[in-house]
């Protein structure tokens, strides 16, 4: 993972074949919240910096909705596309972004993920969609997973416990140490139970409450200007 800068805006960029995955943080104070003249100036300047031909984004609900992308701001938490030199992505701040690049057929999607979006397996239905739209093997799929309020930090109540634990996906799965649920560890055991391969799931290791190497967007640190990062993933022609 290296670092981008333009015009004093940080980006956490890696790329794989002929995808470029791109984290946004919050240095210099970045927001790309869409309900804010800012958030939507910003998504507009992501077409300068990247030399990109257009954004694409939904309309978060916390579902496990994945909408082939034709417009933005249909309701939904996922989006897949086959389009080029066109960026995907999705906003978050301690939710979790999960990009995915189909390597073979340069396919690419964007997940949303929060404990509800998890728990209803949004990024199996991303991987189902890709497969039923484009043919897609999942052992081609390379998935990164983005920053996010990780184990470390997530503690949540007694009634969000219970969501997982009548999940039979987790069962058998480490994910839960006291009230403090891991987030990542339940993603990867669905993105392997979608037919990815362990080598091809990567981690950016970055938690949006606590990191000290970066500057992050985090709803929980309870911030009243607080913003969102927006994780996107593009193909260049």
């Amino acid at each position: 993972m290296k670092s981008l800068t333009f015009e004093d805006n940080k980006f956490l960029s890696m790329e794989i074949g002929n995808a470029t995955f791109i984290f946004s943080t919050a240095e210099n104070n970045l927001n790309f919240n869409k309900a804010l003249p800012k958030g939507v100036e910003n998504l507009k300047r992501l077409k300068v910096w990247f030399k990109l031909d257009g954004v694409g984004y939904c309309n978060q609900i916390h579902s496990d909705i994945v909408k082939i992308y034709k417009v933005n701001n249909e309701d939904g938490d996922g989006i897949i596309t086959d389009l080029k030199n066109f960026a995907i992505g999705v906003f978050t701040a301690d939710c979790v972004p999960i990009l995915l690049y189909d390597t073979v057929n340069n396919v690419i999607g964007a997940v949303h993920s929060g404990w509800r979006s998890t728990v209803s397996g949004i990024v199996i239905n991303a991987i189902e969609k890709m497969s039923l739209e484009y043919n897609t093997n999942p052992e081609d799929i390379v998935a990164c997973i983005g920053p996010h309020n990780r184990d470390c930090c997530y503690e949540v109540g007694e009634e969000v416990l219970a969501q997982f634990r009548n999940c039979n996906t987790f069962e058998g799965l480490h994910y839960v140490t006291g009230r403090q649920i891991n987030l990542k560890a339940c993603i990867e055991k669905q993105l392997i139970m979608g037919g990815l391969l362990k080598v091809n799931i990567k981690d950016i290791g970055l938690c949006t409450y606590c990191s000290k190497d970066y500057k992050l967007h985090s709803y929980r640190k309870g911030s009243l200007d607080y913003g969102r990062m927006y994780s996107f993933i593009f193909i260049k022609d």
